[in-house]
């Protein structure tokens, strides 16, 4: 079914020319992207140049999303969303079993929206359960309201709202392994604190404080 609805071509003029691929992000709300360029036409004719700015450096970043080579695409469905081989325990990489119990010294963060159409939630969440060997206190999940696939890791709300946390996450577990105290902070870590968030010297562990101008 996904190999006949959902793989194309690279259309004559372009390199790779009738390669099969899936096509990158325009594919994927079709009719939303139809309406946003309904929208810039009749900007264009009010003269809404803030309007029109917007939607042009929007688009020249979202269509800048590179195709997938169709073998791999339907790999990943077939493997991942069909046979879910990785929770079995059955996928393989090279004649080898993947296992993620193996992961055990990285901390996982994940992140997922609350309007995301394609990586529903819970989907994303569900690699804590498989990297069971990684300490409780290095597992971090954060759900981002207002955002769809995209917004997760692009735009505003990932500037001040998801990018802030991934930041904090790195620091706190940075401390944690460079003073050895096992100090982090409260699990699940869903809210930004009120404060900007406590620096530290990766050379002494210790507090930076800010010179008083």
């Amino acid at each position: 079914m996904f190999a006949k609805k959902v793989i194309n071509y690279v259309p004559f003029s372009n390199p790779g020319l009738m390669r099969r691929v899936y096509p990158g992000f325009m594919t994927m709300n079709l009719e939303r992207h139809t309406e946003a360029h309904q929208t810039l036409f009749e900007n264009l004719v009010k003269g809404d140049c803030d309007s029109v700015r917007a939607y042009k450096d929007f688009y020249e970043e979202y269509l800048a999303v590179m195709d997938l080579p169709a073998d791999f695409y339907l790999q990943t469905v077939e493997s991942a969303f069909k046979k879910h081989e990785l929770p079995k325990g059955e996928m393989k990489h090279r004649g080898e079993t993947v296992s993620c119990g193996a992961i055990a010294k990285t901390a996982i963060m994940t992140v997922e929206g609350d309007r995301d159409d394609i990586c529903g939630l819970g989907q994303t969440k569900a690699a804590h359960d498989l990297c069971k060997n990684v300490p409780f206190d290095e597992h971090y999940h954060y759900v981002q309201p207002g955002v769809g696939h995209y917004g997760i890791f692009n735009g505003t709300r990932f500037r001040t709202e998801i990018a802030p946390r991934i930041r904090e996450m790195i620091r706190t577990i940075q401390f944690k392994r460079r003073t050895g105290n096992g100090i982090t902070t409260t699990q699940p870590y869903r809210t930004l604190q009120p404060d900007k968030e406590v620096e530290f010297d990766w050379r002494t562990g210790q507090p930076i404080h800010p010179t008083v101008q």
